[in-house]
């Protein structure tokens, strides 16, 4: 078996399209979407339908870039924070399928979500001179609150918490689609990502969505992911970044004073009930901060109650503010749908497709028995799925050891924290 950091040599994966798909394991690839200094993320089917993934329902294919499959520690951290990413089954964060590995190339199956990031939408706001309506960024960060307190109070199957902050909630990892979900982006997988940004110049744009706490290198709980969505309400409130440097110190300085002007001030739509919330969503001193992400979403429905506020206005908005996108996509999604491999025979149920169902986490955490590394299923090797009896084993690289081993996602001792005293000495 190939250790972490080997990528098996392969050549350039073909993005394949609707037209011409490529095979990727049990997956067909119709095209690239999105590429990044870490990963490149394709559109994709699976072969054959089996158990919640029918054939024609469209997935998001992340596969790490292999100069980074290089890195013995940074696969192992994102095998081990992708299956907490498989753990979270809610509404409000995109589900995470499978984390595996198929001819040397790492991956993630996700759900396949058809519309835009917030970043997208606020460069669309700006770019028309329009803002996002108070209601319907009220419902976003509501909608965000509820995924994060979902992922926040998540335990283990004898009832102890996993302690799981995010760390990395900023708008470009929430996505809003064109039937007006929103979902949160990346959940389990953003910590293992963070070594490598500072490297390629994405960590210094993260500064401007962390707590004050976080910035200092502090422990951090619950309480620093409501701070980094109170800014999002803000700035979705706005249209302007709250937090805004010349210099890397300047940045960090400003949200360490977390000097937060009202919304109000900008925007007269906002009311003082509301400049309330998001002042104490922003407090600095974590005792005068929301306690836990619920108590932010259920003020944020309350305030949005007297806007008679309808879920489905969020379609409206979204279909309106991209037209021309959406009637694209819409019209690749019905292409993807229909594509198929040509001269490929249908793959086996039993052999190919496997889901990692919502069930408690039990031996995820763990590691595997002594003769794991001995097991494999052909061509590929599931990292991350959740076996669904003992006739499906899984193959864990070598030193995937769990939570024992490092310090856990909610651990102020990570590597983050290191990361972040290294810029604040």
């Amino acid at each position: 078996m190939e250790s972490p950091g080997h990528t098996g040599g392969q050549s350039k994966l073909q993005p394949g399209s609707p037209a011409d798909p490529t095979a990727f394991g049990k997956y067909l690839l119709l095209g690239m979407i999105a590429r990044g200094g870490m990963a490149e993320v394709y559109r994709a089917k699976t072969r054959s339908a089996s158990g919640i993934l029918a054939a024609d329902r469209l997935l998001a294919i992340k596969c790490m870039r292999p100069q980074l499959a290089k890195e013995a520690r940074f696969v192992e951290m994102f095998i081990r924070e992708g299956k907490l990413a498989v753990l979270l089954d809610n509404d409000s964060i995109v589900r995470t399928y499978e984390i595996g590995r198929i001819e040397g190339r790492y991956f993630i199956a996700m759900e396949y979500i058809g519309g835009k990031d917030l970043t997208q939408i606020l460069r669309r706001c700006q770019e028309s001179n329009q803002r996002i309506p108070v209601p319907h960024a009220c419902y976003i960060a509501a909608k965000m609150s509820e995924g994060l307190h979902y992922a926040h109070t998540r335990a283990d199957a004898e009832g102890r918490p996993l302690n799981i902050v995010n760390r990395d909630v900023s708008p470009s990892n929430v996505r809003i689609s064109y039937e007006g979900d929103v979902k949160l982006l990346d959940f389990g997988i953003a910590q293992a990502m963070l070594k490598f940004t500072s490297e390629i110049g994405v960590l210094k744009g993260k500064f401007s969505y962390m707590s004050p706490e976080q910035i200092r290198g502090m422990p951090v709980d619950a309480r620093t992911d409501v701070f980094s969505t109170g800014i999002i309400l803000h700035e979705m409130l706005t249209t302007e970044k709250l937090f805004r440097g010349d210099t890397e110190f300047a940045l960090m300085e400003k949200v360490r004073k977390a000097d937060v002007p009202p919304p109000s001030k900008f925007n007269r739509r906002v009311p003082d009930a509301l400049d309330k919330i998001v002042a104490k969503a922003l407090a600095r001193d974590l005792p005068d901060r929301y306690q836990s992400a619920k108590e932010l979403s259920d003020d944020l429905h309350a305030f949005v109650t007297q806007y008679r506020y309808k879920p489905e206005e969020m379609t409206e908005f979204m279909r309106n503010l991209f037209r021309v996108d959406y009637q694209k996509e819409a019209d690749e999604i019905a292409s993807c749908q229909a594509a198929t491999l040509d001269n490929e025979p249908e793959m086996s149920i039993e052999s190919s497709l496997v889901v990692a169902e919502p069930t408690p986490p039990v031996g995820t955490m763990n590691p595997p028995p002594r003769d794991a590394d001995k097991r494999t299923t052909g061509p590929r090797e599931a990292i991350g799925r959740m076996p669904a009896d003992d006739t499906s084993p899984t193959s864990v690289p070598p030193g995937d050891t769990g939570p024992a081993s490092t310090p856990g996602p909610g651990s102020g001792d990570g590597f983050f924290s290191r990361l972040r005293k290294k810029f604040t000495k």
